[in-house]
């Protein structure tokens, strides 16, 4: 079979499915380059030979008998370790948690998966309980960036992206509150989707903010995304966030092109604050979509402090008895942002929570008269490994508390988003975030295709 480490999801599959390789000899491939390469990049937490191979004697033996395969039969996939997977505690990149029960039963978008032909293969590195933007967990050690193992891969899905941009992986699911997803998919190379709020179910895992807490896939393709999307949507009960709605496939209309998609590029505040190369990036895409149009997001800096606001205060809620009686346990820095949430005035919370219903509903407004907007991942390429700070406009700031500078005020209000990765030089990775209106993951993602056909974006391919 071909080289796993550089197969797309849809083409896995639809080898599985013809018979031209078995999915045990995909899952042997996958794990033999975990075992070679992971312990450089520091994806994986949990690795499941046995059941990654039980599965895939499933999936060829239901071959064997000419039954029907799923979309995604044969698919290696692995999951940010707060998703539950039956058997192993729920860590959230924490070490309290590790003295939590073991799962009784795999998440709900894990066994979505693997109704669609997926073979779970492990538990994907975090920053501890997903407050984090940078990779690096003090417990676990940090995932580095498979394109320099000296940089970040970016937090707090920093396993995920550097499973699948380090190609030991080509499908792993993230979660996303203020950019967990885009940050990593960004600084690694790789895309990904966060859907609209309450689009997949978050059923079966380890919350952090209740209110923006956002699941999805990240992937090598745009189609690949698109498959797992489509495999995981559909209402549930159990999760009092997800939506009644019925499934909106997108892979049938995944190549109908741009057409007459009104597209503008964010301007005002997403035009500052960030590396010239981030601003490239999106001139870039907008040049190859022919998108001359330039929107103001209104009120986004004021967006961005009420998401801290809410972020840290719901957080802290959440964390309070563990904060009393398991201080020391935690990572210092997340320590201490919680403890800090958990001392805002209540009435600062409910100014926040009313800013957000006004902010959505001038969204809203906007996109009648748009149908995407593009704005930067990231205000710049993966930081050095370790490092503390960065300069952006001659201003020295935080780089855990700013690297979401552009993602925050979108998840703020639960917009779909497809993350694309491109490479304007040689240089690493830079992400561009194609925003849509809620529920309309549809469009953002054939965007995404189009730029994907014509070349503008793809995934690198790290050697290791």
């Amino acid at each position: 079979m071909s080289d796993p480490s550089t197969m797309h999801a849809a083409d896995i599959a639809a080898s599985v499915r013809d018979g031209a390789t078995s999915a045990r000899d995909v899952v042997e491939a996958v794990l033999a380059r975990i075992a070679r390469v992971d312990a450089s990049v520091n994806a994986f937490t949990d690795v499941l030979p046995e059941r990654a191979l039980r599965k895939a004697e499933t999936v060829d033996a239901a071959r064997a008998r000419g039954e029907a395969l799923g979309p995604l039969a044969g698919v290696p996939f692995a999951v940010k370790n707060l998703i539950d997977i039956e058997g192993l505690p729920t860590r959230a990149g924490a070490k309290i948690n590790r003295d939590l029960p073991p799962a009784t039963r795999d998440g709900a978008l894990v066994r979505r998966l693997e109704a669609a032909g997926a073979i779970l293969v492990g538990g994907l590195n975090m920053g501890e309980y997903a407050y984090d933007f940078t990779g690096e967990n003090v417990h676990d050690g940090p995932t580095r960036n498979p394109h320099d193992l000296g940089r970040m891969s970016g937090g707090s899905s920093g396993g995920s992206g550097g499973a699948i941009g380090a190609g030991l992986v080509p499908l792993a699911l993230g979660s996303d509150t203020n950019g967990s997803i885009r940050v990593p998919s960004a600084f690694c190379g790789c895309f990904g989707l966060k859907p609209t709020y309450g689009r997949l179910t978050r059923a079966g895992s380890f919350p952090f903010v209740g209110s923006l807490d956002h699941l999805g896939p990240m992937a090598r393709s745009v189609t690949d995304l698109a498959l797992s999307y489509d495999a995981m949507q559909g209402p549930d009960p159990d999760d009092p966030a997800a939506t009644t709605r019925e499934p909106d496939l997108i892979i049938p209309g995944i190549d109908d092109g741009i057409g007459d998609l009104r597209i503008a590029v964010a301007g005002g505040y997403f035009a500052r604050g960030g590396d010239p190369e981030a601003f490239a990036a999106v001139a870039a895409i907008a040049s190859a979509l022919g998108c001359e149009q330039r929107v103001e997001i209104p009120q986004a800096a004021r967006a961005r402090a009420a998401a801290y606001l809410i972020t840290a205060a719901e957080g802290a809620a959440l964390h309070l008895d563990r904060l009393r009686t398991r201080a020391a346990d935690f990572d210092p820095a997340v320590r201490d942002r919680l403890i800090a949430g958990s001392m805002i005035p209540a009435p600062f919370v409910e100014r926040a929570q009313r800013f957000r219903r006004w902010y959505r509903a001038a969204m809203l407004d906007l996109f009648r008269e748009v149908d995407i907007i593009l704005a930067p991942s990231t205000p710049c390429r993966a930081p050095k490994s370790g490092q503390t700070t960065f300069v952006l406009d001659g201003v020295t700031l935080p780089v855990r508390a700013n690297i979401g500078v552009f993602t925050q005020p979108i998840s703020f209000i639960g917009l779909p988003v497809v993350a694309v990765p491109m490479r304007l030089d040689e240089g690493l990775p830079l992400g561009v975030q194609i925003i849509a209106a809620p529920w309309r993951e549809n469009l953002a993602l054939r965007v995404a295709r189009h730029l994907e056909k014509t070349g503008i974006v793809s995934a690198p391919h790290a050697i290791l």
